[in-house]
């Protein structure tokens, strides 16, 4: 019980800081439930879900999504879903959990040396001289 409760409040804590909670709750299930690799991206989608629809309901309702712009994305986001999905299940767990295991070295690895680039001011109002 108090493992359940530790995954859900770091996941929920890296969540909010931009770090993927659904890479916790994968580590959580295979590490100490004892789930597949398989299993546990599975189950990390059907959480995903849910909170997936919230957000594009929401950010319909404020008009921040141009449907007529990502129809193209979200037909190949599909496909390669779906294809990625037949591919996870040729490769086999042990495989897959050993690649998702460099995934997250290497996400780390870049959050550690990222640098955030400046934004530019593009109000117009730089202080810089025009020709």
């Amino acid at each position: 019980m108090i493992w359940s409760f530790t995954a859900a409040f770091f996941t929920g804590i890296f969540a909010s800081l931009g770090v993927g909670g659904g890479m916790i709750l994968i580590i959580y299930l295979t590490v100490f439930a004892g789930f597949s690799q398989l299993e546990a991206q599975g189950i990390n989608l059907i959480f995903f879900i849910p909170i997936a629809v919230l957000s594009v309901i929401m950010h319909t309702k404020n008009k921040l999504i141009e449907w007529k712009k990502i129809i193209l994305s979200i037909i190949t986001g599909v496909v390669f879903a779906v294809g990625g999905t037949f591919i996870a299940e040729l490769i086999g767990s042990p495989l897959l959990r050993k690649a998702f295991a460099v995934f997250i070295l290497l996400v780390g690895i870049k959050e550690l040396f990222y640098k955030p680039k400046e934004e530019d001011d593009s109000s117009g109002t730089q202080d810089s001289p025009q020709g």
